[in-house]
């Protein structure tokens, strides 16, 4: 009989080389596994059930896991308006585990014992596979032929080819990793410091420019539609060609990593969620909040989404978000979209009475007078001891 295994399957030509190379090389049994995240059509899904199969799986499985996505990440990376390096809004490093959540899941429902993934050896998703692998299924046997072999792109290529393989090898000039919380794109350019990607290199092109206003509106923190939003905000952005952009950040294994991402939705997203909390939530919510959000964004990024202080965290943002409730006005256009205004009913600086820089109100100059004298007072005994140095 011959031996089963379990493979993460994106349809790519990682994992495509993986299907041959298991069929072909080690006789087994191959059992695909692809998890939609929310970022692929039911036709998509189709095409990539077809790739597998003509591969020579013996088995293709589905999985969507977009709702289980949103509620338990991509929530609280708006809650935390998480950007990591404040550039790249945690696309693939967000996905990656519930992706591998689901593959673990369903190779211990089958009983099958032994797993794969396409990744590389230099890259970061090797280890948040792996790591949710030896979580939820202990002493299942992971194998990664790519990283084992050390296997370059083109000689995938060439090796398919052998097969008859019929695929546009030229698609693979570009990684593009596909999402509802972004699409990241890597190639050439982004192994160098100094270069950029080319317009091509891009999923979505851009089409419209002339400038529209839209609106996003929250409930306690969420965008209002959810889901639905996300996509509709992805396809209207991606227009303009917003979102786009390259991070340069600290990878998993300690050295620095390069990657494009297109993210139209959650940039827009994020950015008006941002202004919005700054009408309604506190100086120091909003201290704490952030301070928070950026050791969650690092955990998420580094593969330990399971970590009970996960949950802890994810309590505190979701408490903030009591009052995160109104609208955000935007401006698109070309490559950009700024905040034009917010509406609220817990919009602080309204309720203040006051217009900063013009009149105050609830307080007198005198108040203001006795105010600055008690702050500065540790200081000024500070300073009646020591020089102060200009």
């Amino acid at each position: 009989m011959k031996e089963k295994i379990v493979l993460a399957f994106s349809g790519g030509l990682d994992t495509s080389f993986c299907v041959k190379y298991f069929t072909e090389e080690k006789g087994m049994e191959v059992y695909t596994v692809f998890v939609n995240t929310g970022g692929f059509e039911k036709q998509e899904e189709d095409k990539i059930r077809k790739k597998a199969i003509a591969l020579g799986v013996s088995h293709h499985e589905t999985i969507n896991v977009a709702k289980r996505y949103y509620q338990e990440c991509i929530r609280y990376l708006i809650f935390g308006n998480m950007l990591r390096n404040k550039t790249y809004p945690m696309s693939v490093s967000s996905e990656r585990t519930f992706q591998a959540i689901a593959v673990a899941e369903y190779a211990r429902d089958q009983g099958i014992n032994k797993i794969a993934h396409g990744s590389t050896g230099a890259g970061n998703d090797q280890v948040r596979f792996e790591m949710i692998f030896h979580i939820l299924v202990p002493g299942i046997e992971v194998i990664a032929p790519v990283r084992e072999l050390g296997i370059s792109r083109q000689k995938e290529i060439d090796y398919l080819k052998k097969y008859n393989v019929k695929d546009t090898f030229g698609q693979y000039e570009y990684s593009i990793n596909k999402g509802l919380w972004g699409t990241s794109v890597g190639g050439k350019e982004t192994l160098t410091s100094d270069q950029g990607l080319p317009e091509t290199a891009y999923p979505g092109q851009m089409e419209i420019s002339d400038p529209i206003d839209i609106e996003i509106k929250f409930n306690k923190g969420e965008p209002v539609g959810g889901i639905e939003t996300i996509r509709k905000l992805n396809k209207l952005g991606s227009a303009y060609a917003i979102g786009r952009g390259i991070h340069v950040g600290e990878t998993i294994i300690g050295i620095k990593g390069r990657v494009g991402f297109e993210a139209a939705g959650p940039i827009m997203i994020l950015q008006a969620h941002h202004a919005l909390e700054k009408h309604v939530l506190t100086k120091w919510q909003i201290y704490w909040k952030d301070q928070l959000s950026e050791w969650y964004g690092m955990m998420l990024h580094e593969g330990h989404l399971l970590d009970p202080v996960m949950r802890n965290i994810e309590l505190f943002l979701k408490d903030t978000q009591e009052t995160v409730t109104g609208k955000v006005s935007l401006k698109l256009r070309p490559y950009s979209c700024s905040v034009e205004g917010v509406t609220s009913p817990y919009d602080l600086m309204n309720a203040s009475g006051a217009k900063y820089g013009e009149k105050h109100n609830g307080w007198t100059g005198e108040d203001v007078k006795g105010f600055t004298r008690i702050s500065s007072n540790p200081l000024k005994i500070y300073y009646s001891l020591n020089k102060f140095r200009s």
